[in-house]
């Protein structure tokens, strides 16, 4: 009996779903949008479950996936999640790591937002104890039998300074706890945490790793054991990352050392420029000569030391906004590690919600300007805040 024609009505929904050529070799991953895969029987649906494969958008995903084997490769880890933001990447490892009764120990120039994350946890019952994780002997007072981890950064945000990561993770594996690091600023390209003793990286990828100013995506990275237990978390959670910001990421971290290469050469010359500008009071990082971190950032640190950089102007707020308004291809950004050059005030956005005495004891000032440096060309870069800096010549 010939089968019965489906009227378009029906036809316009299955028209066109399926591939029915060979397409298993493309030059560039698909970009898998499906919110689901169909499954065949229930014998079809074990056999899913049994080898991890795809059967709904926030479990498992082909884009995420793809992106969590390039990242974990790059991390030198054993596995890796995709989040949804470096947020969502901070959240789901700290979920993981504490529960309520236990402690840990974190910097005090952690991202603002890390610190109000920190904070909401001791409603839950975790206590936290901010230190300058830089200084070996105030981490060790701060330990307590209920520590479980120590969190920091690889570059601080936005004071850039940075860690000795073995002898904290040395310290910190004293004490049976793990370390947690945040390496959005550096990247794996300029250092890799996992091989120096840290027990979990987590990553912005949308800053540096993606590079291109259009996704909001986080990364964690440790062993299988852990993973597992994050991803277990982050499904509940819903942390999970969209597949098209996955596919962009990834697309972008193809190109990721070319451009921190260039930003981390960049950001050198432009911090070089500034030091020696008159108008300048003070400049943050890590790569200059005279700076009391730089051995240990010679020591650490591959292929350069990060595009990013801070430095003091007068605290005049109206002086301020007038060499903003003069720059003329750098613009304010509220965010960072684009290809292009942002500057942004910490003062009133990163830390805009923190006491100001605070704030003040952390070198945060009210004349700081946090530099993300660009791939553009040097000299046109130094111009531009070299014209925007004699609005000061008054």
């Amino acid at each position: 009996m010939m089968k019965k024609e489906n009227t378009r009505e029906t036809d316009i929904l299955y028209k066109g779903t399926r591939v029915k050529k060979n397409a298993r070799t493309p030059e560039t991953l698909p970009l898998y949008l499906t919110t689901a895969f169909n499954v065949d029987d229930l014998a079809d649906l074990k056999n899913r479950y049994k080898e991890q494969g795809y059967t709904y958008i926030r479990t498992r995903n082909p884009n995420r996936n793809a992106l969590s084997e390039l990242v974990t490769y790059l991390e030198k880890g054993q596995n890796s999640i995709i989040c949804s933001s470096g947020m969502a990447a901070i959240s789901t490892t700290l979920l993981t790591v504490c529960h309520s009764g236990d402690h840990i120990v974190a910097d005090h120039t952690l991202y603002g937002e890390s610190i109000d994350l920190l904070e909401k946890l001791k409603t839950y019952g975790v206590s936290v104890t901010f230190v300058n994780v830089a200084d070996r002997d105030e981490v060790e007072k701060a330990f307590t039998k209920h520590t479980v981890a120590v969190y920091t950064e690889t570059i601080s945000n936005p004071t850039i300074n940075t860690i000795d990561i073995e002898k904290i993770a040395a310290l910190t594996h004293e004490h049976k706890s793990q370390l947690i690091i945040d390496n959005t600023f550096a990247t794996s390209y300029l250092l890799s945490p996992l091989t120096q003793g840290a027990d979990i990286v987590v990553n912005s990828l949308t800053k540096f790793a993606n590079g291109h100013s259009d996704v909001c995506l986080g990364s964690v990275t440790s062993s299988n054991a852990f993973i597992k237990k994050a991803y277990d978390l982050q499904v509940l959670l819903g942390t999970t990352a969209a597949p098209f910001d996955a596919w962009l990421c990834e697309r972008g971290m193809r190109t990721m050392d070319l451009r921190v290469q260039k930003q981390s050469d960049n950001a050198l010359e432009l911090a070089r420029f500034l030091k020696n500008s008159k108008f300048v009071k003070k400049v943050h990082y890590i790569g200059l000569a005279d700076h009391t971190q730089h051995q240990l950032a010679k020591k650490q640190f591959s292929n350069g030391y990060g595009g990013m950089l801070s430095f003091e102007l007068s605290e005049n707020e109206t002086l301020i906004n007038k060499f903003l308004n003069k720059l003329t291809f750098v613009h304010y950004a509220m965010t960072l590690g684009g290809y292009r050059t942002t500057i942004s005030h910490p003062a009133t956005s990163s830390h805009y919600d923190m006491p100001k005495d605070q704030r003040l004891k952390l070198g945060i000032t009210d004349g700081l300007l946090r530099v993300s440096v660009g791939i553009e060309n040097i000299n046109d870069l130094i111009e531009d805040f070299k014209d925007a800096l004699t609005v000061y010549d008054v």
